[in-house]
């Protein structure tokens, strides 16, 4: 990669666009090049408040940044209702593709988003920051390791914040027209990923929903939980909400050992985060406590895991560039497994919280 920078075009200027501008900026591996908005104010104005390079290209569209022959890649944080036009063009346009979660409405839009790169030989990854932080490798090799943590039991893990009145009402992630799955496909995107994560990809058998979720005037979900049910007798369950106090934890119990961190979609610190794991803890006499006590591993980072996310994504963009190499299957493949779950979850809350099979 030395001397290889990818140049990265921005279609829209929603929020989440400044972090991963920024990202692109620290990253080792890529520019960033251009942002395109439906006005050229409004493109103007992102670029001049996220510290943009004066050479970067401005555009009033979002197909004049796909039709610039210098842009490599896109990153796509538009609405999800628009991605499967947007992502599908971007493709055929042969710009690799960086796109926000959730990377589809369904399995079926996403299929069609991932045969337009596969056929146009462009690298897919979806925005699931989590996945590139250093720690997220080191608390998985505790996992895999069996004389710690031995075989893999249950997994629970829990994303909600506590959205303020004018989220509720207005943001795109309330809107049947813009983001129909709403906390379902935002925060259930996050923690289906750690439970697949968690069970080493391997889709469960069957998934139902929970009772009770909770639904805006709209219909759209802001609240709701699962099961998942593995046929070796592995469980999940998960919770999602705009309407609880910020919570991002995942717990994973083995037949060995445990782990555990609080923090997993945006560590407590940009620059360090920390789990904690046990190994055959027991009680103490008279059942006073833990021996031995869980244990605490702190990872540092000299990137903050955006721009993890964008130096591995840029890595795989310049192999292609340069070398000639295929795309990376890998991250097709997890979007494809985490959006057959949210399929299936929404479809066991349709059927009045019936068991509902995952096929893939």
């Amino acid at each position: 990669m030395a001397g290889i920078s990818i140049k990265f075009g921005i279609l829209g200027c929603a929020e989440i666009a400044r972090k991963v501008s920024r990202a692109i900026t620290l990253s080792p591996y890529s520019t960033l090049y251009a942002v395109g908005s439906r006005t050229f104010e409004k493109a103007a104005k992102f670029a001049k408040d996220n510290g943009f390079p004066a050479s970067a290209k401005v555009y009033g569209s979002y197909d004049a940044v796909l039709d610039d022959p210098d842009v490599d890649a896109v990153y796509v944080p538009l609405p999800t209702s628009l991605h499967i036009k947007w992502a599908v063009l971007a493709a055929h346009k042969k710009k690799h593709l960086l796109l926000e979660k959730p990377a589809a409405l369904n399995v079926k839009e996403l299929d069609v988003i991932l045969e337009a790169c596969e056929s146009n030989g462009v690298q897919f990854m979806d925005a699931t920051m989590w996945m590139h932080h250093p720690r997220t490798a080191q608390m998985k090799d505790f996992l895999n390791d069996s004389q710690r943590f031995g075989q893999l039991k249950s997994v629970h893990s829990v994303f909600t914040f506590a959205a303020d009145p004018d989220f509720l009402e207005n943001d795109i992630r309330v809107k049947p027209d813009l983001d129909a799955l709403g906390a379902l496909g935002d925060l259930g995107w996050y923690t289906t990923r750690a439970i697949l994560w968690a069970a080493d990809f391997e889709l469960p058998k069957s998934v139902i929903a929970l009772r009770g979720p909770v639904f805006n005037e709209a219909g759209v979900i802001l609240s709701c939980g699962a099961s998942l049910y593995w046929e070796d007798g592995k469980v999940a369950t998960f919770h999602c909400s705009f309407i609880s106090n910020l919570t991002m934890d995942i717990t994973a119990t083995g037949t060995k050992g445990y782990l555990h961190l609080h923090d997993f979609v945006v560590p407590f610190e940009e620059d360090k985060a920390s789990f904690s794991t046990s190994v055959e803890s027991g009680f103490t006499g008279f059942l006073t406590g833990w021996v031995p006590k869980p244990s605490e591993h702190v990872v540092t980072t000299d990137l903050p895991q955006e721009a993890q996310m964008v130096k591995e994504f840029s890595r795989l963009v310049g192999s292609i560039k340069t070398e000639r190499a295929k795309p990376e299957k890998k991250w097709p493949t997890l979007s494809r497994k985490t959006q057959l779950i949210l399929d299936a979850i929404k479809v066991s809350i349709d059927r009045g919280f019936e068991s509902v099979d995952v096929i893939s």
